[in-house]
């Protein structure tokens, strides 16, 4: 436990910096042509882009700084070295810190999205390996209703790993997908964060306290840096993270989730990204016209945001669309509107769904709805994950 008190201390110390840091840095940044401009405002102040790149250096600095202390113990005494826990540290480690490269290259290049399914693809390779030396299980627990037909588990070999390189991918570009408006990414990732250590806690007195541990020592100076992220990227935005934060914080949570052998929970603290990714299937998949962004609309007369649109073309329309069309009009998905020859609806993310039901509102005040919504999936994450849990898994 001593462990953990220094990793707090060393991760209040990460904060600090990280907190004197980026106001220190935001110049080099608009200098290096590393800058934009707030489509939600009415002014067109340059804002640096692409800071989470300086969140993710701190956080792995420190990480990297705990390590002799962790193992300590084992490098006083090499015979019993703990071998197969300190190579999966330096995977993990290794996983996140070539993210925050192929997250910045991103930022820089602004690279396609065929581009940015692959990244994360190439920065799980180090997990994969040391999963399959160290655990190299693939068998996964059938649930009580289904196992008259499956058995008490099934081994699905290979399929696990595709499992988890999809995992990682779905992590990475869950968070970089809801988003777009000022300290959205950086507040569901602290909340999922701190969903994690929570849940790390709880089950420090469990049998898989080893992995639970492992998780700690990743996800404390994480939450300490994005903390101090968070505070210079809620409204109004000093600073935009880039895709470099929403890689690197997607990659840590697959990191613990693969590792601490709990990604089944983390996916429970994703049901927000979860909701907004189907939701916006039709769109990403171009079933339904997709416009390179889908930001809310700004009026500068009323300082509100309100959902924006996208127009289709009827001529365009396919069976496939068509009924996606249909189904989510009767479901009230959609606000749709129609002439002879187009229909207009509002571009689907969980965004804008916000605003054809709770109508229009301030850029702060959306924010803290979804983060709000975020804490009560929480909340249900936690309700499935205990209590319901032992109608579905064995106590």
């Amino acid at each position: 436990m001593w462990e953990i008190l220094i990793l707090v201390v060393l991760s209040a110390l990460a904060y600090k910096i990280t907190d004197g840091l980026i106001p220190n840095l935001k110049d080099l940044f608009v200098k290096a042509g590393l800058y934009g401009v707030d489509l939600c405002k009415t002014n067109k102040n340059k804002i640096p882009e692409a800071i989470g790149v300086v969140s993710g250096c701190i956080f792995l600095v420190t990480s990297f700084i705990f390590i002799p202390i962790v193992f300590g113990n084992g490098l006083m005494d090499t015979q019993h070295f703990p071998h197969n826990e300190f190579a999966e540290l330096l995977a993990g480690l290794l996983s996140i810190c070539c993210m925050l490269l192929l997250g910045f290259a991103d930022d820089v290049l602004d690279l396609r999205w065929r581009y940015k399914l692959l990244l994360p693809t190439v920065a799980s390779l180090p997990l994969l390996v040391v999963y399959f030396v160290n655990f190299n299980s693939t068998t996964f627990v059938v649930p009580l209703p289904l196992r008259y037909w499956f058995g008490v588990s099934v081994n699905i070999g290979f399929l696990y790993y595709i499992y988890m390189g999809m995992l990682a991918v779905f992590c990475t570009n869950a968070i970089n997908i809801l988003a777009g408006i000022n300290g959205l990414e950086v507040g569901q990732s602290v909340v999922i964060a701190l969903s994690i250590v929570v849940f790390n806690i709880i089950e420090l007195r469990g049998d898989q306290y080893k992995a639970h541990t492992f998780s700690l020592h990743i996800m404390i100076p994480y939450l300490a840096t994005t903390l101090a992220l968070l505070k210079h990227n809620w409204y109004p935005s000093k600073v935009f993270v880039g895709d470099t934060f929403c890689y690197v914080s997607g990659m840590t949570f697959a990191v613990v989730a693969i590792l601490s052998h709990f990604s089944k929970t983390v996916l429970l603290f994703f049901l927000p990204q979860i909701i907004n990714f189907l939701y916006s299937v039709p769109q990403l998949f171009h079933i339904i016209p997709c416009p390179r962004h889908r930001l809310p609309k700004y009026s500068a007369e009323t300082d509100l945001l309100q959902a924006s649109r996208t127009l289709i073309a009827k001529k365009d329309i396919n069976f496939l669309s068509k009924l996606i069309l249909q189904i989510l009009t009767i479901l009230h998905l959609v606000e749709r509107t129609e002439d002879e020859e187009s229909i207009t609806i509002n571009n689907m993310t969980l965004i804008n769904l916000f605003l054809i039901k709770l109508g229009p509102m301030s850029e702060v005040r959306l924010t803290s709805k979804l983060m709000a919504f975020q804490v009560f999936c929480t909340c249900v994450a936690f309700v499935i994950r205990y209590p319901l849990a032992s109608y579905f898994y064995d106590s």
